[in-house]
């Protein structure tokens, strides 16, 4: 089994606000929910800790997500930031509980990402699965100079927009450029060593960050706009730039990125005809942009507010990760690029850019 690297998982929504007990099975979870109709998704997730463990997901990315979008926002959106913040603090409090209960393992610098790592080559898949902190939307950061106390707690990647008008920046779904707030929070993620995620930035404010950020970056999960037309997606000229950058893109497995034509609530994937390969397209057209293996990964997304109705039919369990690599191989990647996809390229950006050690 090859150790897999998820660059997005939302593990503390699917445990706060879908009340998930994640140590448990995968059926239990479902035969729970029977019936419930208050969240997308309910009653049709795929991700549990067994579930992970099966599949090889012994590394992740996990996010904090409180959001003060209004009106009409997308996620959650909270009536102020300090409302937002305590969201983000109770969501920080699970992750906590789970380290306690030998289920996570937080890794915010080399020290830790190699004591998850060691594990791994020594064969043992059983024990915590480690997970970098990541807040999805900066909405719940009070003020730029209240970032810091995010980074004393673990936080280590930060995507400044989710959907809709955010409090720093437009998600993917607004025009316009980076506001002057943003650009105090960006230069105090520079300051701090910060991972920035550019997922969900629109366009402009997307450039914006970049030419004012000199820190290490990422795309956690995010797929193609040639393959799918919709502004949720990366242009070819942005992932040039973040190749250009030493960036990782994740791909993401929500139906609606992956294929286009897709209408939420109407589209079935059997219907159309959606399986893990479609994600290999995407990857398959970053490989070919930048001429290597080097800048693609997985950022499944999985759970992220919807279930196995918004998924490839071949995708029932998060374990279905590990069928990624054998479709790689029979597109013709190699041993080494497949590695590259599944943990290699992300792990490495870690090495290359967590702090040695954290006082």
């Amino acid at each position: 089994m090859k150790l897999i690297f998820d660059a997005h998982l939302d593990l503390s929504l699917g445990a706060i606000d879908y009340n998930r007990d994640l140590r448990r099975e995968l059926d239990e979870i479902r035969r729970e929910e029977a019936g419930l109709d208050d969240l997308g998704g309910r009653g049709r997730g795929v991700v549990c800790f067994p579930e992970m463990r099966r599949g090889g997901v012994g590394l992740c990315v996990a996010t904090l997500l409180a959001g003060c979008m209004k009106p009409g926002a997308v996620a959650s959106g909270w009536n102020a930031p300090e409302i937002a913040w305590g969201q983000t603090q109770g969501q920080l409090a699970w992750y906590r509980a789970m380290e306690e209960a030998g289920e996570l393992e937080q890794i915010v610098d080399q020290v830790s990402l190699g004591r998850v790592l060691d594990r791994w080559e020594e064969g043992v898949s059983e024990g915590a699965i480690g997970y970098i902190l990541s807040l999805e939307g900066a909405d719940s950061i009070r003020t730029p100079g209240h970032l810091e106390q995010s980074w004393e707690q673990g936080l280590r990647a930060l995507g400044p927009a989710h959907y809709g008008v955010g409090r720093y920046a437009l998600g993917h779904d607004q025009d316009g450029p980076l506001s002057e707030p943003g650009g105090e929070l960006i230069r105090e993620m520079d300051r701090l060593g910060m991972i920035l995620d550019t997922t969900h930035l629109c366009d402009r404010t997307f450039h914006d960050v970049l030419d004012l950020y000199h820190g290490p970056v990422w795309a956690s999960h995010s797929n193609c706009r040639t393959l799918v037309d919709d502004p949720r997606q990366i242009s070819d000229e942005q992932i040039m730039r973040l190749i250009e950058r030493g960036a990782v893109i994740g791909g993401a497995l929500d139906a609606w990125m992956m294929v286009p034509g897709w209408r939420r609530g109407i589209t079935t994937p059997r219907g159309a005809g959606l399986n893990l390969e479609h994600l290999l397209d995407h990857t398959d057209h970053i490989c070919q942009l930048a001429g290597n293996a080097d800048h693609v990964g997985i950022g499944s997304d999985l759970d992220g507010g919807f279930g196995v109705e918004q998924m490839p039919q071949d995708v029932q369990s998060i374990a279905a990760l590990q069928r990624v690599g054998e479709l790689l191989e029979k597109r013709g990647y190699s041993t080494e690029d497949v590695d590259k996809v599944l943990h290699g390229n992300f792990i490495r950006f870690l090495r290359k850019h967590l702090p040695s050690q954290s006082p």
